[in-house]
Order: structure tokens, then C-alpha cells, then sequence
């Protein structure tokens, strides 16, 4: 069943390998033209490369969330897939989109601001986009058990699985993702080499999808965190995103050889570029990581709110037994106290 949804929703794979040929020499001359003009808000949003290694995951992605949720519709009518988590899938993968061939892609590896736009993209907004539509459950659901019990079960209960999605070690990978690739070779060397940005987007991208897992996402975890614990998991991260934005913006000199050597005659000099990089992660990532801890604290107490009914509930329920077993017990009683003998004045024996 699997197989046959991903065959329909990938499609002819000779279309896709002549779009790749057609779309690999634009693809691999990573870094080594450089835009003749400034970057503006309608270039960035307008201008689209449609490069097949983003759009052709990205459509298989998208058929095969149709094809899940159809089947799953179609089998659980009574339980079809909650219309929000197809729009977040489709606005997740839609970030990502963006992040990698709109005008953001053209100039990642001219402007550090811009490739800082791109990051952030690729780990504050996508990854939580997709972890909350729950893929996981929809391909537990759309599954025959057989399939289920034999390849996806064991993956999600392997050790390794267990090990990286463990909350301390999700986070702490996170946060070596973001302070090493900014703080290393690989950054400036991702600049010259398409394998190598490939990779590190691929590491961004599954850094995020561990670390926003277990604090967003509606699939089943091997670790399950109380609300109060998600605040602070989350809440933790943000001053640690601040501290790596300010040792970005108050360099003195600037970090990457590559921006330095790249020539054009317009926008800021390479250090101010880099200031505003920081700046962008200062501002931008705060203010996402205050919008995810505002989330989490509503649901937080919405969580607390439907505890509260339903203990509320239960006590009515107890109350309304006791009441019940008391008018019971007073009705008994009562019948007891009228079926009784009475006893005559004067007399030894009761008349009935």
C-alpha cells in the first residue's frame, strides 16, 4: 500500500530526472554569480529559480500528504485528518519552498542577512510547521499493520531514535547545530560548495524537526513532556539564540572569507552585512521563539482549563453517587421503619 501511494504520488521518474538535467547546471553553480542588483521585497518574493532538487521533494511531499489523508478519510469517515494539519503541512513545506528557491536562495550566498533569513526559515518556522500536521500519525493511520509492525514501529522504538529524541539531547543538538555551523569552516566552505549547502540544510532541517518534536508535534514520542517542561525547553533556547546573534553582530571583523571577496557595486559592506545578519537573528528568532512560548503557555492552560472540568466532573459524578446512595439508603430505611411491628400498651406480644 505504501508502495503504491509513493509510486502514484512521485510520478513518472523519467519527467523528473530530464527536469534534474535540465535544472543541475543552474543548480551546481552555487556561489559563483553574483546579482547585479540590490535585493527588494517584490525581487525576493517574485523571483523563483525552480530548481528540481527543491521542487520535486516538495511536490512529492505534498501528494504524498493528499494520498495519506484521502486514504485515512476514506477508511475512518466517523475520523478523517483535522483540515489544520493539511494547512500545516502545506504552509511547512511552503517555508521551506521559500527558504531555498525563492529570491532568498538567489542571494544567500551574496548577503549574510539574506542566508540568515534563509536559516531561519529552515529551523524556526518550517520544521514546527511539520511536526505539528503530525506525519508520523498520518502514516501510522494510512499504513496496513503489517507495514506498521514491521518497518515503522521499529523504527520509532529503536535506541537511536530514543537517544536523539531524548529532550535534553534533541536541545543539545539543536543549539551545537546553530553555535557550530555559524562558528566553523562548514559555514564559509557551504558557500562554495553546493554538496556541502545541501548538507547543512539537510543538518538545519533535521536538527529543527528533533528539537521542535516533542513540544509541537501531535505524533507519538518515546519521551512525553508535561507543559510546564515544553516552557522551558523552549524558553531555554532563547537566550541562547540571543547570545549566538550578539557574537554575530559585535564581531569587529567579518567571519566568512567568502562575503569578503565577493565583488558587487551595491548594498552594505561585508561587516555591516554581517551586523545586520545578527540583527536578524536577534529580532527574528526572539520574537518566533516568544510566539512559540505564547503558544505553549495557551495550551498550557487550556490543558489546565479541561483538567479543571474534567476533575470538576468527577467530583459532580461522586457527589451526585453519594446523593443517590443516601436517598437509597434513607428510602430503605424508611420502608424498614414502616414494615416494623408495633407494640401494644399493656401487652407483651406485638400485634402485626
Amino acid at each position: 500500500m505504501v508502495l503504491r501511494t509513493l509510486r502514484a504520488a512521485i510520478g513518472a521518474p523519467l519527467l523528473a530526472l530530464v527536469a534534474w538535467a535540465a535544472g543541475a547546471p543552474v543548480a551546481l553553480a552555487h556561489g559563483g554569480t553574483v546579482p547585479l542588483e540590490a535585493p527588494t521585497v517584490s525581487g525576493v518574493l517574485l523571483h523563483w529559480g525552480f530548481d528540481p532538487l527543491v521542487w520535486l521533494p516538495a511536490v512529492a511531499a505534498l501528494l504524498l500528504w493528499r494520498a495519506g489523508v484521502r486514504s485515512v478519510n476514506r477508511a475512518h469517515p466517523a475520523n478523517p485528518v483535522p483540515s489544520h494539519r493539511t494547512w500545516s503541512w502545506v504552509a511547512g513545506v511552503a517555508a521551506i519552498v521559500v527558504a531555498l528557491d525563492s529570491g532568498i536562495g538567489l542571494y544567500d550566498t551574496t548577503l549574510f542577512s539574506i542566508h540568515m533569513v534563509q536559516h531561519m526559515l529552515l529551523t524556526l518556522v518550517g520544521p514546527p510547521l511539520l511536526v505539528f500536521a503530525g506525519p508520523i500519525t498520518l502514516l501510522l493511520r494510512a499504513s496496513s499493520p503489517d507495514t506498521r509492525h514491521r518497518w515503522i514501529l521499529p523504527v520509532l522504538h529503536s535506541r537511536v531514535l530514543r537517544v536523539l529524541s531524548f529532550p535534553v539531547v534533541s536541545w543539545l543538538l539543536f543549539a551545537a547545530v546553530m553555535w557550530g555551523a555559524h562558528f566553523s569552516p562548514l559555514f564559509d566552505a557551504s558557500l562554495e560548495s553546493l554538496p556541502i549547502h545541501l548538507m547543512e540544510h539537510a543538518v538545519f532541517l533535521g536538527a529543527a524537526l528533533l528539537f521542535w518534536w516533542p513540544v509541537v508535534g501531535s505524533d507519538p514520542s518515546p519521551w512525553r513532556m508535561p507543559p510546564p517542561a515544553k516552557v522551558l525547553y523552549v524558553g531555554l533556547q532563547m537566550p541562547q539564540n540571543t547570545f549566538l546573534a550578539l557574537a554575530i553582530y559585535m564581531a569587529s571583523a567579518p567571519m566568512y572569507p567568502h562575503y569578503v571577496s565577493t565583488i558587487r557595486a551595491w548594498g552594505p559592506t561585508p561587516l555591516e552585512d554581517q551586523q545586520a545578519a545578527g540583527g536578524v537573528m536577534w529580532l527574528g528568532g526572539d520574537l518566533l521563539f516568544l510566539t512559540a512560548l505564547i503558544l505553549l503557555v495557551y495550551a498550557w492552560m487550556r490543558a489546565e482549563e479541561r483538567r479543571t472540568v474534567g476533575e470538576d466532573r468527577r467530583l459532580d459524578a461522586e457527589r451526585a453517587a453519594i446523593r443517590e446512595r443516601e436517598a437509597r439508603l434513607a428510602a430503605r430505611l424508611a420502608a424498614e421503619a414502616a414494615d416494623a411491628p408495633v407494640a401494644r400498651p399493656g401487652s407483651g406480644t406485638a400485634a402485626r
